[in-house]
């Protein structure tokens, strides 16, 4: 076999790869519940997909973690999900860009024309608040939002998203004067920087755990910045015809978790680390949310160490689906990049045009290039994931196949000619095998940089080892995200170990 032929054999193997683990039609008729990537959401996800779940004909799928309101709303408008738990105040000011609060029946004639709707209010009010530690808080006097504008000295660290959304750190530093300028951290980890005293402030959600675990004040919005963040379904119009029974089991849950039950369940997850499905399930067979006993809680944690989240049983799904995302990206790559080398390699215009441009996509963030290729493609999950992965790894294939061909000597180049061979006979028996080592070379690069990267698919619904270091991240759990980190490094390490084998037989073979 020809090494042209080895290289297109590859990636056709990986063309197949991603025909067997695309969706099918029975999967588009599974009811799809989304999250954010924040505990709260999380567990409104597992309820929600609990609740319905005995009126469906199949499970259904929660895909959990998928990013901030512009992810998550998009994958709902583009039909990737069906519904999740949304905010009143995020509808109206985020979502629907209005000046200021709107009355569901607002919201539902504003959503309508986007086949959208609200509907069932769970019970609770989950807003946004600023908080510092307690004790500095009675040291300095301070006591609301207006108090904090006099302390410009304090270091703030919000949320990237709170510093972003239109309700956020912009119209709340101008309605107070605040002068400082925030640090964007994410909300789980400002916890622990509050705790280590490396920030002052942060912003909350009214319903987190860690306030009164950490000690923290809440400050007081004296003038009456923040909306109600009432916790609401945002669902598509067509669920209740779809699956009616599922839709009339879900509109019981109306008024069922008030801000207690819903600190309550927050708190089993942060605090004790009881999984976001036994949360909800607990909740629904009890009917309420109560904070387990000191010895309950101490069961809890021992049974979720770091031994069993590194080994628990969802690590062959996420290494299955770890795998998957690379092999098939790499291969599509390799599909793309090496012929397209070959085709650029003569032409040093049009070379560097190419070669230009996939650098280009190399300078694109990674969360940034998945909003962008939800939108374009109407889909979340392995879709957009494929896509970034591919686009990502095209850059070292494609330099290393220029790279390659170009130090052949030109003297062989020659001498083919010479031989009478053909300009595609030379390509194929003396350019191609010569150059071989070089692309490879590429194509491990290529790799390494695909398994580091596919941890970010996670954010998108894609699996692999990246649900467990977004979740780690929610939680603020270190030892998850190094349960999540650490498979992902021995599968880089793996790939290098197989690339060196292959270059040792290339070696021998010689």
């Amino acid at each position: 076999m020809t090494p042209l032929r080895r290289i297109w054999f590859a990636a056709l193997a990986s063309l197949g790869l991603l025909w067997g683990a695309a969706p099918s039609h029975a999967q588009e008729d599974t009811l799809r519940v989304g999250s954010k990537r924040f505990t709260e959401s999380y567990i409104l996800a597992e309820v929600l997909a609990q609740t319905a779940a005995p009126h469906l004909p199949k499970p259904p799928v929660v895909r959990q973690g998928l990013g901030n309101t512009a992810i998550v709303y998009e994958a709902l408008n583009s039909g990737g999900i069906d519904l999740y738990a949304e905010y009143t105040g995020t509808i109206a000011l985020e979502i629907l860009k209005s000046n200021g609060p709107m009355t569901p029946d607002q919201m539902n004639a504003a959503l309508r024309p986007l086949g959208l709707g609200v509907a069932i209010p769970l019970g609770f009010n989950d807003g946004y608040a600023l908080a510092m530690r307690a004790a500095d808080a009675d040291r300095l006097g301070i006591h609301n939002l207006s108090d904090l504008a006099n302390h410009p000295e304090l270091k703030l660290g919000l949320s990237n998203e709170f510093i972003g959304r239109a309700d956020g750190w912009q119209g709340l530093a101008e309605r107070y004067g605040f002068k400082q300028t925030p640090t964007g951290l994410d909300h789980g980890l400002a916890y622990d920087a509050i705790a280590a005293k490396q920030i002052d402030v942060m912003d909350i959600y009214t319903t987190d755990a860690k306030i009164d675990h950490l000690g923290l004040r809440v400050l007081e919005d004296d003038r009456k910045y923040f909306p109600r963040y009432d916790a609401v379904v945002l669902y598509r119009l067509d669920l209740p015809t779809r699956w009616p029974a599922a839709w009339a089991a879900l509109q019981k849950l109306e008024g069922r978790i008030d801000e207690r039950a819903m600190i309550a369940m927050n708190a089993r997850a942060e605090l004790n680390g009881v999984g976001f499905d036994t949360i909800a399930r607990d909740f629904l067979g009890q009917g309420k949310a109560q904070a387990p006993t000191a010895a309950a809680a101490s069961g809890e944690t021992a049974a979720r160490g770091f031994t069993a989240k590194l080994f628990g049983p969802d690590l062959g799904r996420l290494a299955r689906q770890h795998v998957l995302l690379v092999a098939i990206s790499v291969g599509l790559a390799i599909l793309i990049a090496v012929p397209l080398g070959i085709l650029v390699f003569p032409h040093l215009r049009a070379r560097a045009t190419v070669l230009g441009l996939t650098g280009l996509l190399q300078t694109i963030p990674s969360l940034a290039l998945l909003a962008i290729l939800i939108s374009l493609v109407g889909v979340i999950g392995t879709v957009p994931a494929l896509i970034a992965l591919t686009l990502y790894s095209l850059l070292p294939i494609m330099r290393n196949t220029v790279t390659g061909l170009a130090e052949v000597p030109a003297g062989l180049r020659m001498a083919g000619t010479a031989l009478g061979m053909t300009s595609g006979q030379s390509l194929r028996i003396v350019q191609l095998p010569l150059a071989l080592p070089t692309i490879l070379a590429g194509v491990r690069t290529a790799t390494t940089i695909a398994i580091g990267t596919a941890t970010i698919a996670a954010f998108i619904g894609a699996g692999g080892f990246g649900e467990r270091i977004v979740t780690g991240l929610a939680l603020n759990d270190r030892q998850l995200l190094a349960a999540g980190a650490i498979p992902a490094a021995a599968l880089a390490l793996l790939s290098e170990a197989i690339f060196e084998m292959i270059e040792y037989v290339m070696r021998r073979g010689r």
